[in-house]
């Protein structure tokens, strides 16, 4: 199948046009125009999803499972055209590409599975005591249900497992609420392609048209149009932690504040322990470099500081690091801006810490850099602590295991946190364990962060400025409970329940 870019808006099942456009910047080949979102385009969508909403949140958890997995069937009968597509936009190589294809299509057949089996509605009963002194008791009845239409925000890092038709659009849908996207515009063709893809398996499930919509927009007025609209009940996110926090305090400013899950900024550390640094030093640097470079470096998950002892080990480990980033060549980052940014981090990088090994970027290419500071300037300087979207890195040496607590201590909420320890090193971990349990919404032994996987017991989430809500997640099935609230039912005829409740 190939596929040329037509630039409109999915609204109510109809594609249209704006009132200008905007011109694609692909990483390969020529750019598209694209017509631009507007304040009246997201009012029309946001009104269709409403529209949309009685009739969806209505269907069956069988229905709603048949239209997911017909998404990821009309996602793989594109499956090189968005290929082709997303790797001329982004940059990213076809492998990557197709990986995340089948990671986004795998998302949407688990909470195809997941609603099947029920479980997420936290069904209860309580039945009534009428002979219950000095009170009789009613009957109580409880389930999850859809809160409304749900805004999503596109990724820049993730052009499908993010985006489109992601983790946030397939959370929303799986919980029974229509959805309206704003497409990123580093990728708005893969964007486009993906939401034809919905929009066929809307068709074929019979679905009412205005469950999906999708906008394309280049500025930040038709993401604040979004958040601000009166219809839209809950805000997904992944972005840059300025981005993001000024979103969400646009949800938390409406006349009806709204739930903002927004995914904005981790350096996920990594807290090397003395035995296992001085038994794999040189290994745990070689996987600490494949895993800082993995996709240029722009992945939320990647591990941008590492905490070890001072000394030696340390040393060898910082030139093992430096000699394994030496034969990593220019890889392309994702947009231009992300380039300039990435330049910016390293030049703040440089004037705090002394570096290992520095790659020179340009343009939209990226070569990595890592540097090196102690504790006592780590804690003295905020600077270093700040995520850099890009393949660099930070070594802080610590003098003792009470300093490398005070070093954890001192972190902000992360995505993750790493423990690389050998059996000697267990109760330096138990000491750092409640504390990173505090800090970070997933902790890992010995491995490294890059790689979440889509399962039941996944949390892709954290403590503030990781994420704007530390009791979600973003994979994983717990995801679609972001889009559900609880209604208790008490003495109500059988009849008006939901039909997930009856029989209880």
């Amino acid at each position: 199948m190939t596929f040329t870019p037509h630039g409109k808006h999915l609204v109510a099942g109809e594609w249209l046009t704006g009132e200008g456009t905007f011109r694609s910047s692909p990483a390969h080949g020529d750019g598209h125009d694209f017509s631009a979102g507007t304040a009246d385009l997201v009012n029309r969508a946001c009104e269709a999803a409403e529209a949309a909403f009685a009739a969806y949140a209505a269907t069956s958890r069988e229905e709603r499972a048949r239209f997911l997995d017909a998404i990821a069937d009309e996602i793989e009968a594109r499956a090189e055209a968005i290929t082709a597509m997303g790797t001329a936009e982004t940059g990213l190589p076809e492998a990557r590409l197709q990986g995340e294809r089948g990671r986004t299509t795998g998302q949407l057949r688990l909470f195809a599975d997941h609603i099947r089996k029920g479980d997420y509605l936290d069904r209860r009963h309580d039945p009534a005591l009428p002979d219950r002194q000095p009170l009789p008791r009613p009957d109580l009845r409880l389930i999850q249900r859809p809160i409304g239409p749900v805004g999503v925000f596109g990724a820049s890092n993730f052009p499908l497992a993010f985006s489109t038709a992601g983790g946030d659009t397939a959370s929303a849908l799986a919980a029974g609420c229509p959805v309206v996207v704003k497409g990123h515009p580093a990728h708005p063709a893969t964007g486009e392609i993906v939401a034809e893809a919905v929009h066929a398996a809307v068709q074929s499930t019979g679905m009412p048209a205005g469950v999906f919509n999708f906008i394309h927009g280049n500025t930040h007025h038709v993401g604040a149009a979004l958040v601000q609209h009166p219809l839209i009940k809950a805000v997904g996110f992944t972005g840059s932690l300025r981005g993001g926090r000024a979103l969400f305090d646009l949800c938390a400013a409406r006349p009806e504040p709204i739930p903002f899950f927004g995914e904005l900024g981790s350096i996920n550390p990594g807290f090397i322990l003395p035995q296992a640094l001085a038994a794999r030093g040189a290994k745990l640097a070689e996987g600490w470099a494949g895993s800082l470079t993995m996709g240029a470096g722009q992945f939320c998950t990647n591990p941008g500081l590492i905490v070890m002892p001072k000394g030696v080990l340390a040393e060898a480990f910082a030139k093992a690091a430096g000699d394994a980033l030496a034969k990593i060549g220019p890889q392309v980052m994702l947009s231009d801006g992300i380039a300039e940014a990435y330049r910016a981090g390293i030049n703040r990088a440089a004037g705090v810490a002394t570096p290992v090994f520095e790659g020179e970027s340009h343009g939209r290419n990226a070569l990595p850099a890592i540097y090196k500071t102690t504790a006592e300037e780590f804690l003295r300087d905020h600077t270093l602590a700040e995520e850099v979207f890009g393949p660099m890195g930070v070594i802080v040496t610590v003098s003792d295991g009470d300093q490398m607590l005070d070093v954890a201590e001192a972190m902000e909420g992360q995505l993750t946190a790493t423990l690389h320890l050998d059996d000697g090193d267990i109760d330096l971990a138990a000491r750092l364990m409640p504390i990173l349990e505090r800090k970070a919404g997933r902790i890992l032994a010995n491995g490294w962060p890059t790689g979440v996987e889509v399962a039941d017991a996944m949390v892709h989430g954290g403590p503030y400025p990781a994420t704007t809500n530390f009791g979600a997640t973003s994979v994983g099935s717990m995801a679609i409970r972001r889009f559900l609230r609880p209604v208790s039912y008490q003495n109500i005829p059988e009849a008006l329940l939901p039909e997930d409740l009856r029989g209880l």
